[in-house]
């Protein structure tokens, strides 16, 4: 099941109360104070894991914590410190603060471990507080308290590639034909409810990761439709390939600037990442005038020969490049991969 979001209460473990006591032994004089210190609580640690790759382990929890440290006894004897609590959780993943929607910590790297509570400090036996005044203290420190926290952890996935669609425009058929992942695909709309992240193979020595994010509607930004569950995934991509069915009722100018207004208003910052166009269905396509026609719109010249700027002088403004495929047929899906290769690698520098 994939989870991406899960929110519940997390505590670090109370410091132990340090001992007091005093030396009882047969024989032994004036034994004085022997009380030992508390345990400290347990830590929360938080670490990214490469194998998980959803927030299942979280759903329906409502608060995890930490050991408490043992208290401290006799004979100077420690309390043992509290097992510490590890989160582990897939990268990309954001913590918030529940109450504030503060972004407390960013993981995303493979292997990151990051300290996010602390465990309470245990308190000091009887033992430290003897002197030549007080040679028999009957009071030791009790344990500080645990860190107490309401968060909310968002998945957002990392990929490099990130196609953005409406519903039902090839992008499953896509993922699956130049990746290893294999989503659900039908000939109706919304077929892809959870996003697929798929290992594109370009040659022996270059790749990418490219993520199928269920379709936009217009209004997503909004909340309509799958809405922004799932165009929050597309943040971290480092490049967005606007799939265009030349199939569709639509026309390709609304199509496409649709998609780009409902990018920007879910974020602005997003809106100016690099991004290409895919003309999908080119082989149900028998008007190859609307191709021509739509590059002329974007201000690209009117040309029937695949659009594609020189990487040197690429202009943010402007797509990388405008290419017309077909998943069924296979054409031109090759040039994608090698294509969106480049745009990775140039968006990379």
């Amino acid at each position: 099941m994939f989870i991406d979001s899960a929110s519940f209460r997390v505590s670090s473990g109370h410091g132990g109360a340090g001992a007091v006591s005093f030396r009882r032994e047969k024989h032994v004089i004036l034994g004085g104070p022997d009380g030992g210190d508390g345990g400290d609580g347990g830590d929360v640690y938080f670490v990214v894991d490469n194998n998980s790759h959803t927030l299942a382990a979280y759903k329906g929890k409502r608060s995890l914590s930490a050991k408490n440290g043992e208290a401290g006894m006799g004979s100077r004897m420690n309390g043992k410190k509290g097992e510490s609590l590890t989160l582990i959780v897939p990268p990309g993943t954001a913590v918030y603060d529940a109450d504030t929607n503060e972004l407390l910590c960013d993981l995303t790297k493979q292997g990151q471990k990051v300290l996010f509570l602390k465990g309470g400090k245990g308190g000091l036996g009887n033992v430290h507080f003897k002197s030549s005044t007080n040679q028999a203290p009957e009071y030791a420190q009790k344990g500080t308290p645990e860190e107490v926290k309401n968060i909310r952890l968002e998945l957002k996935l990392i990929a490099d590639v990130g196609l953005v669609g409406f519903p039902n425009v090839g992008k499953s058929t896509l993922i699956s034909t130049v990746s290893n992942a294999k989503p659900q695909i039908a000939n109706y709309e919304f077929t892809t409810l959870t996003p697929k992240l798929g290992q594109v193979v370009v040659d022996d020595y270059n790749g990418f990761v490219m993520a199928d994010i269920p379709g936009i509607i217009e209004g997503a930004s909004d909340g309509r439709g799958l809405g922004l569950k799932f165009l929050k995934h597309i943040e971290r991509t480092k490049v967005l390939l606007y799939m265009i069915d030349l199939a569709n009722y639509r026309d390709l100018s609304e199509q496409f600037s649709t998609l780009k207004e409902e990018v920007a208003k879910f974020s602005p910052q997003l809106a100016t990442r690099a991004y290409a166009i895919a003309l999908t269905r080119l082989d149900a396509c028998d008007d190859e005038s609307k191709i021509s026609d739509f590059i002329a719109e974007l201000g690209l010249g009117n040309n029937l020969q695949n659009f594609k700027q020189d990487i040197y002088e690429y202009d943010d403004q402007k797509p990388f490049f405008v290419l017309p495929i077909s998943s069924a047929t296979n054409k031109n899906i090759n040039e994608l991969k090698f294509n969106l290769l480049k745009l990775v690698q140039k968006d990379s520098k």
